[in-house]
């Protein structure tokens, strides 16, 4: 890295947030306003800083169908601050049909005739926006349609995954910028160790490119193939933008093996009382000039203070005797004034930014031993000193933190014993209908993938020929085992979400977002069909706009 002297007409700026969340608790009297505010902040840092774009790295919007008021306040923001006559000084030469596959204009916003775009935003999906449904449409779609965000890296195929990077140059700076939004981490795995992900390059001049990555996927390991590793990704990239994770590191940081930088600009919203989420929250802004870089971080104001202690009881034994009357309400008595030292540090941390909300989050955890999370009565058995205290006696129980519901599923099968073992279904199968039960409120998702299932696994017998009964045990496990971790069952998870979705409309159940943003995953290898780029009308050129494409001869820039 190295310090521009000045932005000049060769250097990008480009603004870069991840996991806004907009519109998380937003019918909560106090928190509601809290990620309208930021996303306010963080378009309106944009245009102070005249950026050439942004660039989001998924998760847009916290719910795969956002409300009414969630879009309007988001359409109302970007129009705002991203329209207007400031000149685009960068175009685009890849082909611009592959970058944007997902819309009927397949273009670049700010080369549309009908529309006055001044800072592009460049926007990848997440796992909480994703595209669903038969359609295959997520809220950024609707965005995108609507010319306010050009939404890329969507890939349609479930078996091979090509990423295309959207080629743009500003003067003597060509950047390759590639993007993939949120696939389950276990078949991106899985694909990546199969070689079926690819990374395309342009075939003039590779090494005069500066190649920047988004993702959004587990970048922390919460399994054996829950997560994507550094490592599977390719080394010719230059900075990789790691969106998901939640814990603001966005400090770029060296990957000594593949030797390329990571930044994982974390959310600009807590959604969880977690640690990683009290780390102070920040966007970034890249400057690229050649095959250099800077890059600045920027704290957001408008973010709610979050402040989360531990405290062990056992460290305190001095305070809290046998003897000690009402130790309960001494106990009582000594978080109070922990939650209130705590308070005062908000308070004090927050003077002289009016921006920053005034009530604080505040989590005071409170442990009796070290050994762990939760009150274990096998852990309260194992104190022998009769003069200690059950500290465990005075506080409930409380949630374990960070599981899915789909981890839960598969951790529950895994211990259990035999005879309760699934027979029909596979664990990732169930893992995903509850997912889709609880998260997206598709109550026939449990009950549509056992009757596929069933009906599948019965065919299967009928092709077989078995009869007896214990023939017939072992084919159906054999069926279920032949399934697991293959793209196959992948299909008919897909397939059964459709179905149930299917059942629910047909029903009349749902209102007209369903139509839109529909909420059972499903890729399709079959895309929309783009029309026909419009003919200049009233002229774009003279405010520094680049072509809208470049033809097929040009595309084949991006081929190997």
């Amino acid at each position: 890295m190295f310090p521009f002297s000045r932005d000049d007409e060769d250097t990008f700026k480009i603004l870069i947030a991840t996991d806004i969340h907009l519109g998380y608790l937003e019918k909560d009297a106090i928190r509601g306003n809290d990620t309208y505010n930021t996303l306010n902040e963080i378009l309106q840092c944009a245009k102070q800083n005249e950026v050439d774009f942004i660039l989001l790295g998924g998760d847009l919007f916290h719910d795969n169908k956002p409300s009414r008021q969630c879009l309007h306040k988001c359409i109302t923001m970007l129009r705002k601050y991203c329209m207007g006559d400031s000149p685009v000084r960068f175009e685009i030469l890849s082909d611009q049909k592959v970058n944007f596959n997902t819309t009927q204009f397949p273009w670049v916003n700010y080369q549309d005739e009908n529309l006055n775009i001044s800072i592009p935003v460049f926007s990848i999906h997440g796992n909480h926006d994703d595209p669903t449904g038969a359609e295959g449409l997520c809220a950024l779609d609707l965005l995108s349609a609507s010319g306010l965000v050009n939404h890329f890296g969507h890939s349609h195929s479930v078996e091979k995954i090509e990423i295309s990077p959207i080629l743009m140059q500003k003067g003597i700076t060509k950047l390759a910028l590639y993007g993939l939004g949120s696939i389950p981490d276990e078949r991106l795995y899985r694909m990546f160790v199969n070689k079926q992900v690819s990374m395309l390059r342009p075939k003039e001049d590779q090494d005069g490119w500066f190649n920047l990555f988004t993702i959004h996927q587990n970048r922390s390991k919460h399994g054996p193939t829950n997560y994507i590793p550094e490592q599977f990704l390719d080394d010719f990239l230059d900075l990789v933008v790691w969106g998901h994770e939640h814990e603001c590191l966005i400090k770029p940081t060296l990957n000594e093996q593949q030797l390329f930088y990571v930044s994982q600009p974390g959310s600009s919203v807590a959604t969880s009382l977690s640690p990683g989420e009290a780390t102070k929250k920040k966007i970034g802004l890249l400057r690229v000039k050649g095959s250099e870089k800077t890059f600045q971080e920027i704290p957001l104001k408008t973010v709610r203070q979050f402040f989360i202690e531990d405290v062990v009881l056992a460290d305190h034994q001095d305070c809290f005797t046998p003897d000690t009357p009402h130790v309960t309400k001494k106990v009582e008595d000594f978080c109070f004034a922990k939650v209130t030292e705590m308070l005062h540090e908000a308070e004090r941390e927050r003077l002289g930014c009016p921006l920053t909300p005034e009530k604080p989050l505040i989590r005071l955890r409170v442990r009796w031993t070290h050994c762990g999370l939760q009150w274990r009565r096998r852990e309260q058995k194992e104190i022998k000193d009769k003069n200690s205290i059950d500290y465990g006696k005075l506080f409930k129980p409380t949630a374990v933190e960070g599981l899915r519901v789909e981890d839960l599923v598969k951790q529950y099968f895994e211990a259990a014993e035999q005879k309760v073992q699934l027979s029909l279904l596979t664990e990732q199968g169930m893992g995903k209908a509850i997912q889709e039960f609880v998260d997206k409120d598709e109550k026939e998702a449990i009950e549509e993938l056992i009757t596929y299932q069933l009906r599948k696994t019965q065919l299967h017998l009928q092709s077989r020929g078995v009869t007896t009964e214990q023939d017939i045990d072992a084919e159906v496990r054999l069926f279920r085992d032949s399934k697991k971790n293959t793209a196959e069952e992948e299909k008919d998870i897909q397939e059964a979400m459709n179905r149930a979705k299917a059942h629910r409309l047909e029903r009349g159940d749902g209102d007209f977002a369903d139509q839109d943003v529909s909420d059972v995953t499903m890729d399709s290898d079959e895309g929309s069909v783009p029309v026909a780029a419009p003919t200049r009308g009233r002229g774009r050129g003279s405010r520094g706009r680049g072509g809208r494409g470049r033809g097929r001869g040009e595309s084949d820039k991006e081929m190997p």
